[in-house]
């Protein structure tokens, strides 16, 4: 049976089990994700900004310039691979942002990567709440219209979060993942997957492609795109992932 990384190395009918987990009785855990409802309360500011959160790992947020209270837009929340920040993503994103007229949210996380590649959802899911909260503040959002975008260990924790909040986020796009982490599924989100065919860092075999087989066997729809590269997020790839975001919204 082909082998793949969840946590521990576990099997494809392990990662199934996790897919398919039911956590009943849970109130609040710890990677539940939250968005305030109700319209802003303050004003918002146009373009590129740090949320300003606190520390010297924050928050980056864009608003089209074309905002207008009276036209929720959608919103993306894009979480970095190992070692980066949200700034990695805001080399082409947010003319990307303008153009679509998506709403960005990128956190940075509070170490070296997402708390749960290694241990469990703690801190990093407190911190984006913290700033989906700020967001609320002065952002109207299309709920109907939230997706979860990460890249690497990124990806791995956009699958994980979104597999716990897909009654929040209603499409997840993860380049590169390598695994998913143990959770409560909730709600059914739409899954773009990509990955290349020479990744020497999280291979194929043992990470999307497994990961695909599985995500359709518990009925979740899924776009899957392999390229031949390694481990990257080539430009046409992102265009392509955030097209299938603008055809389904």
């Amino acid at each position: 049976m082909t082998r793949i990384p969840v946590i521990h190395r576990r099997s494809l009918c392990a990662l199934a089990a996790i897919v398919t987990a039911c956590g009943c009785g849970a109130s609040q855990p710890d990677e539940r994700l939250q968005m305030a409802t109700g319209a802003p309360s303050k004003p918002a500011t146009l373009g590129l900004q740090p949320l300003k959160l606190g520390g010297s790992r924050d928050a980056l947020l864009y608003v089209p310039t074309t905002y207008v209270p009276a036209e929720p837009l959608p919103l993306l929340v894009l979480l970095h691979g190992a070692g980066g920040s949200a700034s990695n993503w805001f080399g082409s994103y947010a003319d990307r942002a303008e153009s679509a007229r998506f709403v960005m949210l990128a956190p940075d996380s509070r170490g070296s990567t997402w708390d749960a590649i290694h241990g469990a959802f703690g801190a990093d899911v407190e911190f984006i709440n913290r700033a989906l909260e700020s967001v609320a503040s002065q952002i109207a959002v299309d709920r109907n219209r939230m997706a979860l975008v990460g890249f690497s260990d990124g990806a791995t924790y956009a699958l994980s979060l979104g597999l716990a909040n897909g009654d929040l986020f209603t499409h997840v796009v993860a380049y590169s993942p390598g695994f998913v982490v143990q959770s409560t599924p909730r709600g059914k989100a739409k899954y773009f997957f990509s990955h290349g065919t020479g990744d020497p860092i999280l291979p194929i075999d043992n990470a999307s492609r497994a990961l695909v087989t599985v995500f359709r066997s518990q009925g979740y729809q899924v776009d899957f795109v392999e390229f031949d590269g390694g481990h990257e997020v080539p430009a046409a790839i992102s265009t392509q992932a955030l097209g299938w975001l603008a055809a389904d919204w």
